[in-house]
């Protein structure tokens, strides 16, 4: 070993010791006949002392090393006298003996600090630079954290981990597939995984009752900053259970990652029907660290001659705590904020609740002070507390109820990023209809099991079946969701049918997997956690990109390797894939030959 010692473990016990350390260049102080020079590593920073008295070539030498030089130095640790108390080595300092510059540096495009002056485009451009920086790398440790501490807690609950293949077969249901063509079967494709989800029922049919896998999954759809289009999933699956086991098994993970990552204690998850969860938070996925739950206010408004509250299918209100002291100024803005686009509300009426239990708003004059009274009272709002409606249709209007519930959340800083609030949604709808192509979908997956107190409905009324799945909810993101699976054939066909594919097609699809329930297939279920979305929320970041060591930018792309790019031509004829005329895009004109 070139070194010793890392440049983060040296303290005051170690004073008088001879070290070699290595490392690069953070920054250098030159104060005329001593120099400073941090030097960092990924483990911290250690700073290094040249005396021109005691060594005047080595100082000069030190006096020419360059930000993010890379170089090996020893010395004698030594107490430092001006201490720094923010950094576990801020004791000692290095007097340095031996210089060596293992490699030169240029001069990085941009600051190599905690908060750098490069933009997100030129840092994930130079991202081994970025790598480099304190924020991006204790993202990448939470990580393989996380994967140690998931490893630890599943292998101790008995599950075996299992690698399934990356290279399957395209299926019509969920998001578009990334494909790659067969240079051995040409005109054929393989795709990537979206989930490894037909494989793992496949293993609980053949005995592998408890499986895992911390798992690559690629899905070919717009991006945002927690979707990218590859992603990992802690994806996990079990054997003769029903939903409260799986439910009981991955609780405990989630418990034990936040005690031994955190250091946290969570209870036991409360569980919200997703019927609850869309009336009270207007959302699926509800962030349950504030209250401000959405009322409906349609009984007590309609029938008083407000036009706008006469022609909506439903009014919606909150009540936010203490923000009745609000400017008209604010309200303006908090106005323009739900008409944006991204939102989509026509206005917003607002009415304060007074010092004096008293209520004004903004329609007064449509309704009386005892209809106001029963505004705050439904919505539970006291003294000094602002009530915000929303109204139209149904479902616009619930959607951007939800984003205003979770604006004011954040205005008042009730999400605050170190608490957790963590629950499990339930009973949600098995099929979702689509008016664009005229049949249901699947709202999990066409592999989930109805609850089976609502299989008769499945002939007679379909929109009112109730799946046998759940998600695991944390601060409003969803960071895990499964289902019980179906395991029997007659069952799986019939879904498959009401999802619209003939017995054909089901079977050319998924023959393979129906097949195999007829070989004693077990009862099962399972999840799979957004690996990158626990990361991030146990970071206490909104984007996941930084705990992704070489992620996307938005458009898709590699920017520091230059990726998705174009095939030679000689690799295009050895795929059968036509080789475009000159001046044709590539991508828009190849075909199968």
């Amino acid at each position: 070993m070139l070194r010793t010692h890392t440049c983060g473990e040296l303290n005051l016990k170690n004073t008088g010791n001879a070290v070699f350390l290595c490392g690069w260049i953070h920054r250098s102080r030159d104060l005329g006949g001593m120099t400073f020079t941090d030097l960092r590593d990924r483990y911290g920073i250690t700073q290094l002392v040249f005396n021109m008295e005691t060594d005047a070539l080595l100082c000069e030498k030190a006096r020419k090393l360059g930000r993010e030089f890379v170089v090996r130095v020893g010395g004698i640790v030594t107490e430092r006298s001006s201490k720094n108390p923010k950094i576990p080595t801020g004791e000692i300092e290095i007097r340095v003996t031996e210089l060596e510059i293992l490699n030169e540096s240029r001069v990085p495009p941009f600051t190599i600090e905690e908060h750098t002056d490069g933009g997100d485009d030129l840092r994930m451009k130079f991202r081994y630079l970025d790598i480099r920086r304190t924020p991006v790398r204790d993202a990448l440790m939470l990580r393989s954290e996380m994967a140690a501490a998931t490893r630890t807690c599943l292998r101790s609950m008995g599950f075996v981990e299992v690698e399934t293949p990356v290279l399957i077969k395209s299926t019509p249901e969920g998001a578009r597939d990334f494909v790659v063509p067969s240079r051995m079967n040409r005109g054929e494709f393989y795709a990537l995984p979206q989930s490894p989800q037909t494989f793992k029922q496949l293993l609980m049919v053949a005995g592998m009752d408890k499986y895992y896998q911390i798992v690559k999954c690629f899905r070919d759809e717009d991006l945002r900053a927690d979707r990218q289009p590859e992603f990992t999933q802690i994806d996990c699956e079990m054997s003769f259970v029903d939903q409260d086991d799986i439910l009981h098994t991955f609780e405990g993970l989630v418990r034990y990652l936040f005690q031994e990552v955190k250091g946290i204690q969570i209870g036991e998850l409360p569980r919200m029907s997703y019927a609850d969860a869309m009336k009270n938070y207007g959302n699926d996925k509800p962030d349950t660290r504030f209250a401000m739950l959405i009322r409906d206010l349609s009984m007590q408004v309609k029938g008083r001659g407000f036009k706008v509250f006469e022609d909506a299918e439903v009014i919606l209100a909150i009540a936010v705590q203490g923000a009745a002291s609000y400017t008209r100024k604010q309200l303006d803005e908090l106005t323009d904020w739900v008409k944006r686009p991204q939102i989509g509300a026509t206005g917003l009426v607002y009415a304060r609740v007074q010092v004096d239990g008293s209520v004004k708003s903004s329609v007064d004059k449509f309704y009386s002070p005892a209809d106001l009274a029963g505004w705050a009272e439904v919505c539970q709002a006291g003294k000094e507390d602002l009530i915000l409606v929303l109204a139209g249709p149904e479902k616009q209007t619930r959607k951007a109820m939800s984003e205003l519930r979770l604006e004011m959340g954040s205005r008042l800083g009730l999400r605050n990023k170190d608490i957790f609030s963590a629950l499990w949604v339930t009973d949600f709808p098995l099929l979702e209809w689509d008016d664009e192509t005229g049949r249901w979908h699947a709202m999990h997956h066409p592999f989930t099991s109805p609850k089976p107190e609502d299989t008769s409905l499945l002939d007679t009324d379909p929109g009112n079946v109730r799946a046998n799945a759940y998600d695991m909810v944390i601060n409003g993101v969803e960071v895990g969701g499964g289902s019980v699976r179906i395991h029997n054939r007659n069952l799986q066909q019939k879904m498959f049918a009401l999802l619209g594919f003939s017995e054909t097609e089901a079977v050319t699809q998924f023959g393979f997997l129906m097949n195999a329930f007829e070989y004693g297939a077990p009862p099962h279920g399972g999840i799979a956690f957004g690996f990158d979305r626990i990361c991030a929320l146990f970071g206490g970041a909104d984007s996941i990109r930084d705990f992704i060591a070489f992620p996307k930018n938005n458009s898709g792309r590699d920017v520091m390797i230059d990726s998705p790019a174009p095939l030679s031509t000689d690799q295009l004829k050895e795929l059968g894939i036509a080789v475009p005329e000159p001046g044709t895009n590539a991508s828009g004109s190849s075909q199968v030959i």
